[in-house]
């Protein structure tokens, strides 16, 4: 429960717990419910403790559809404790509006995550924070500066309100490990943080990333990738062959091949698969594909090739390269 909010004990009601997610967040919102060891599978396959909410026609969660299955669980007598909202989704990069989901958690006392994993970087450009409108309502954040901040794998950051519900959740103190300065709070026991007893020290090799670059540095290689990125969503709008499936946030295109006359959409999907094969047959690029919903809610899922720009020493020439080979390829497919 949000720690804000009316504590009750749990020990017996695990079973109702309830955690929420657009259908579109990532896996490892799941693989979190099983390590807190609500996310076993059902009869049916689902996850008894995971909702999956339907997005709208720009892949975000629809806020609407949350309250109504918080409020409606809740009558059911589960208890919903948590919401995840994305700001950048895998699959295409879409932001959960977190102005309107913020207040859906407030009013109902759950308690809101906010995954920025990749997009959280392009924050840094005073002109793409749009995407956190909202971010007040949130009772925690993380972002992982190695996906697209110049940080090698791996490093994540996360910020939260409320410090003490999260060592409380995880905080041990055997006598072994107990010492005057974590007994004063002099030093922070990262062990108390994650679940891990031991931790490397990521936050140097990011302080190394902030101290060489500096806020000016970073800004100039997110916008070198947002102005490439605009520019193969420009040619790919411009090939009558093609068609943009996902509104672009950042860098990442997601992009397939318009159907044909009379062709139904297995046809499609097996046209993009074939052309995604045969780019990174090549050798000479290589593109991740995903499914998306086209048309949002519950949708089809249909096949999609996704061009992510995002690598340390990718410049406008790798792009260009690239949409050449794409677009001969295409007139195969």
């Amino acid at each position: 429960m949000r720690a804000s909010g009316t504590r009750e004990r749990l020990d017996e009601k695990e079973s109702n717990l309830l955690m929420y997610a657009s259908n579109q967040a990532h896996s490892s919102v799941v693989k979190a419910a099983k390590i807190a060891g609500i996310g076993e599978k059902t009869g049916t396959g689902e996850h008894r403790c995971v909702r999956q909410i339907d997005v709208d026609a720009d892949f975000a969660m629809n806020p609407e559809q949350l309250a109504t299955a918080i409020d409606t669980a809740r009558d059911q007598g589960h208890i919903p404790f948590f919401v995840v909202a994305t700001v950048g989704t895998t699959g295409s990069t879409a932001i959960d509006r977190l102005d309107k989901l913020g207040p859906i958690c407030r009013e109902r006392n759950l308690w809101l995550h906010v995954d920025a994993a990749m997009a959280g970087a392009a924050c840094i450009c005073p002109e793409h924070r749009w995407m956190l409108h909202g971010i007040e309502h949130a009772d925690s954040f993380s972002f992982n500066p190695h996906k697209w901040m110049l940080t090698n794998f791996d490093c994540a950051a996360m910020w939260t309100r409320d410090r003490a519900s999260v060592i409380d959740a995880l905080a041990i103190a055997p006598e072994y490990l107990r010492n005057p300065a974590s007994e004063s709070g002099a030093a922070i026991d990262y062990r108390d943080w994650q679940i891990p007893l031991g931790r490397r020290m990521r936050a140097l090799k990011l302080w190394f990333v902030l101290r060489h670059y500096g806020v000016e540095g970073l800004q100039a290689y997110i916008r070198e990738h947002m102005r490439i990125a605009g520019l193969f969503e420009e040619w790919v709008r411009a090939d009558e062959r093609f068609e943009v499936a996902a509104p672009r946030s950042i860098t990442l295109i997601c992009f397939r091949l318009r159907p044909r006359p009379g062709e139904i959409a297995e046809q499609t999907d097996a046209r993009n698969k074939a052309l995604l094969g045969a780019i990174n047959a090549t050798g000479r690029a290589f593109l991740s594909h995903t499914v998306l919903p086209i048309g949002g809610g519950d949708s089809p899922q249909r096949f999609v090739l996704r061009m992510a720009i995002g690598g340390a020493r990718t410049q406008e020439r790798h792009v260009r390269a690239a949409w050449s080979l794409i677009s001969g390829l295409a007139h195969n497919a």
